[in-house]
């Protein structure tokens, strides 16, 4: 039996909101039919999204959404998707299937986009295939409110105020699709670049991202941090205000054979979970070598992109990276979502690959018909940590699971937060496949408790829903509890994701 110690009183730092962000790539159906069907279909939209897509969104309370890429930003040119459509340039999609590009959503789409859901916007510039002018003037369209070419073009195509750009990243996988480049010639590259990402708006600057590294690869921080460290002049707002990382977990370790989304035994299952706890140690050593060269608090890690990478779903387009999701992707962002809060001073954003439709996506949609995957369900009950306190906790008791030797990874994984509201948010994982858990919850500083709220997700490894039954796996209200004074006696389901609210 595990316990799980809550200190009430005690906070160990804030926990970003954009901790649980979005990412939309131009990649086979993610922005077009997953998000993006235009003014005149048939689908229910506002403005061409879908108005079923964005409503689940906004339930999930997406609080950033990373665009256009990936790999695309380093080949998208932002003035292709600019103006009337008609006139807007077709071109090819080189990294993703060959296929064409008609630049219906750019750059006024995506605010829109944003507009529907309330969140902030983290855009990635071209650094690979672009030019530090079309950089600058790009963001001279967005934000600049006086007399430019650039705001003077915006004013032209319907839009006479300026958009609030919170994040920029300077480059994307520059060390691969970006470019190939090696640390030291990016690390140059990015100074000179994002020199011309100017702030025209003083009252709210916009937010640099450096380009980082590919998983371990510690040589790249090294070498980065060490050319565009923060440490400049007083008088300098500095360099960079994050540093990137992409991580993903791919059961098999082999891009060519990463395994199914779908069909796969215990010994996978808990290699995937494995895999995924890798991201505590990147986290870690990444974070070291930063802080080498930068306070933690004016530079934080930018997990960017993460989340479950699988073979594509028989009969699809390769190059679409369309998959299912099960339970035990619920599983896999639970493991994130609590290494990642209990990181919060130091990550300070996290968006997982991707929204909508490719690679580890909260939503599918087929046609009209859309679905919420076990994933989204685990956003959702995470969403109360969103700008709360982190609070001090231990496990005790907390038994290992595994069938591998050498595999083996703890039992039980938790985030308790307190928010503004004075609620403490519990969430509680249970990781094993076939057994259940009892875990007794016990909480100081806190007196006369009460469960205002209780829900779980839970079901089989391989649970997952379909267009042809969309209900099969969904967050339901959770009885398996107990109250017994200051403890709370709580049986978790296996393979499930379990949320307490409680106050005093």
């Amino acid at each position: 039996m595990a316990k799980l110690c809550i200190d009430g009183k005690k906070t160990e730092g804030h926990i970003n909101p954009e901790i649980y962000g979005q990412f939309a790539e131009h990649l086979g159906r993610g922005i077009y039919e997953g998000i993006y069907v235009g003014e005149d279909s048939e689908i229910p939209n506002t403005n061409g999204m879908r108005n079923d897509v964005v409503a689940a969104l906004k339930e999930m309370k997406v609080p950033v959404l990373r665009w256009p890429g990936g790999c695309f930003a380093d080949e998208y040119h932002w003035k292709d998707g600019i103006g009337p459509k008609q006139n807007r340039k077709r071109i090819v999609n080189v990294n993703w299937g060959n296929t064409v590009e008609d630049n219906s959503f750019g750059t006024h789409e995506f605010f829109e986009l944003c507009k529907q859901l309330g969140c902030k916007t983290y855009i990635n510039g071209n650094v690979g295939s672009g030019t530090v002018q079309e950089m600058e003037e790009w963001i001279d369209y967005m934000t600049f409110k006086g007399e430019s070419p650039m705001a003077n073009l915006r004013r032209e195509n319907g839009h006479e105020d300026t958009w609030s750009v919170d994040y920029f990243g300077v480059g994307n996988e520059n060390w691969g699709c970006g470019g190939n480049m090696t640390p030291q010639y990016y690390a140059n590259l990015y100074r000179r670049y994002q020199t011309f990402v100017r702030d025209y708006d003083n009252e709210k600057p916009i937010a640099k991202i450096c380009c980082g590294a590919n998983s371990d690869d510690y040589e790249w921080t090294e070498e980065v941090m060490k050319t565009c460290h923060y440490k400049a002049p007083e008088h300098l707002h500095g360099f960079m205000d994050g540093l990137s990382l992409h991580y993903y977990t791919i059961p098999r370790g082999d891009w060519t054979n990463k395994g199914s989304a779908t069909k796969f035994d215990k010994d996978e299952y808990y290699t995937t979970l494995y895999k995924t706890k890798y991201m505590e140690e990147l986290i870690r050593k990444h974070t070291n070598i930063m802080s080498k060269y930068a306070d933690p608090k004016d530079v934080g890690l930018i997990v960017d992109e993460w989340g479950c990478w699988y073979d594509v779903e028989p009969g699809t387009n390769p190059g679409f990276l369309y998959q299912q999701n099960t339970m035990r992707d619920a599983m896999v962002a639970a493991i994130n979502f609590d290494i990642f809060n209990h990181n919060c001073n130091v990550v300070r954003m996290a968006n997982i690959a991707q929204m909508v439709n490719v690679l580890a996506s909260s939503i599918l949609t087929e046609g009209e018909a859309m679905i919420l995957t076990p994933t989204y369900y685990a956003f959702h009950m995470y969403r109360f940590h969103q700008d709360a306190e982190l609070v001090h906790t231990y496990l005790t008791e907390n038994s290992l699971v595994g069938t591998k030797e050498g595999e083996q990874i703890e039992k039980i994984t938790q985030t308790v937060s307190k928010g503004s509201d004075g609620i403490l948010n519990i969430t509680m994982s249970n990781l094993s496949v076939d057994s259940e858990e009892t875990v007794d919850v016990m909480i100081s500083g806190v007196e006369n408790i009460k469960v205002l709220e209780a829900s779980s997700l839970n079901g089989k490894m391989d649970a997952c829903n379909t267009f042809e039954q969309t209900d099969a796996v969904q967050e339901m209200e959770f009885t398996e509890y107990s109250l017994e004074g200051n403890m709370i006696k709580v049986v978790l389901p296996p393979c499930s994701i379990v949320l307490l609210r409680v106050s005093e």
